[in-house]
């Protein structure tokens, strides 16, 4: 099966998908045994999703910023992020 060359490029948490996906094999597919890289995965979407919201409604495009540029994005949130 061909690898999908662009999955980073559409999925910003492909990582946290991959992690939960080993930790599902790893552990015979119990579910209970992986709550914390779910709860990571969703976090990563939830946050994603918003960042993709924001620059829409902004009119920035891409919409979901390129792969070298999500660091920063993410580096400026937390400066930023309520404590």
């Amino acid at each position: 099966m061909p690898k999908n060359y662009d999955a980073e490029k559409n999925n910003p948490c492909l990582k946290e998908q991959e992690l939960s996906y080993k930790c599902l094999s790893k552990n015979n597919f119990d579910h209970g045994k992986c709550e914390l890289y779910y709860a990571n995965y969703n976090n990563c979407k939830e946050f994603w999703n918003k960042v993709r919201a924001d620059r829409r409604a902004n009119g920035i495009f891409p919409y979901l910023p390129d792969v070298p540029d999500r660091e920063s994005i993410k580096a400026e949130y937390m400066k930023t992020k309520p404590t």
